[in-house]
This record gives C-alpha cells, structure tokens and sequence, in this order.
C-alpha cells in the first residue's frame, strides 16, 4: 500500500516538473494572469465553469477571487456557474451542452473573461461556452490538457497540462495553476491588501 502512495506522489512530481520545465507554460500563465488583471482593473468579470472536479475548480477560483487568497483585499468580481437548480433547469428544458453557455450568453459581457476548465478540452457544453463567450466579445482562458481539442482552438490563451492516462494528474497541475494565477492576479492588481 505504502508503494501506491510513493508511486502516486512521485507521478504527480513528475507531471508537475514535466509542466514547469516547460517555459513556454510560465509565459502563457502570466499571459492569462495579466489578461484577468487588466480585466478586473477596468471594472470587467470572471465567469468560471467546468464539469465534475473542474467545476469543483472554477469554484475554488470564483471564491478565492471574490474572497480572499493568502492577505485580506477588495473582493473582485468572479462567478463559478454552478447553481444546480439553474443547470438542472436548463439541462431538463433545453440540454446539458447549454448549461454552460446560456449564462455567459444571459451574464458575460464584451471585455468580461471566461476561465472555461476541461481536462480533455472535448466536452461540448465547454466548446459551446467559450464558442458563446466569443459571440459575446468575451475573452476566453482554457485550462485545459496538450494535444489537439476544440477548447485550445476556442481559446484565446490556452494553458495546457502536460497529456495523462488519468484526468487527475491533469486536473493537479489545474489547482496549482488556478492558485498561481489568483496570486499573479493579486500582485499585478496590490489594492486594499491589509
């Protein structure tokens, strides 16, 4: 048993030097930082989603956007969309590919950010999103994993996890990067920390 775990954290470490030796992943997460900064400086939103654990994920990073991270600030404007009443209505009523992309058409705005979280960057309701998000004006982020998938195509910066048997090795490097991004996001804005 003791093995499993060993071989577990050590496949996680590998996945996770495999990313950051990678620098074009360091520009692109400060590309996308930098984006959701000047965003929310000029009075823009965050809207965030994904289905099962990345939606557990653009939960996180709504709620540690409009709470707080590591100091006490302003609370910026982010929304996970992840009201199960609303979901279920509109999977029940229209289908589950809307669910996603019925509210950035009802709530986005032109200039406001979608984060649009998929591990495999094929779930329809997600390529539907960001295809909504664009028609909006909206700029769109995918975390996501490498390879071809039509989310990194729909994408205006795509971050990409390194390829994996298993989605939660992906989803890791997901949580490592939403925290980064929520700390480049802090120091690039430095307002009402306390």
């Amino acid at each position: 048993m003791k093995e499993i775990i060993r071989d577990s954290l050590r496949e996680a470490q590998s996945m996770l030097d495999t990313f950051i030796n990678d620098d074009a992943n360091i520009e692109i997460i400060y590309r996308a930082a930098s984006i959701c900064a000047e965003a929310l400086r000029t009075g823009h939103k965050i809207l965030s989603c994904g289905n099962g654990g990345s939606l557990c994920d653009a939960t996180h990073f709504a709620e540690e956007l409009t709470g707080r991270y590591r100091n006490n600030r302003q609370p910026f404007p982010a929304l996970a969309i992840n009201d199960a009443a609303y979901m279920t209505c509109v999977g029940n009523d229209f289908s589950f590919n809307e669910i996603f992309s019925r509210y950035v058409e009802a709530v986005g705005q032109q200039g406001d950010i979608l984060l649009a979280i998929s591990t495999s960057g094929r779930s329809k309701n997600m390529i539907d999103a960001a295809e909504q998000a664009h028609k909006s004006e909206m700029i769109v982020i995918a975390l996501t994993s490498q390879g071809k998938n039509e989310l990194t195509k729909n994408a205006d910066v795509a971050i990409c996890a390194p390829s994996a048997a298993h989605s939660d090795r992906i989803q890791e490097i997901h949580i490592k990067v939403i925290h980064i991004l929520i700390q480049v996001i802090e120091e690039l804005l430095k307002v009402g920390q306390s």
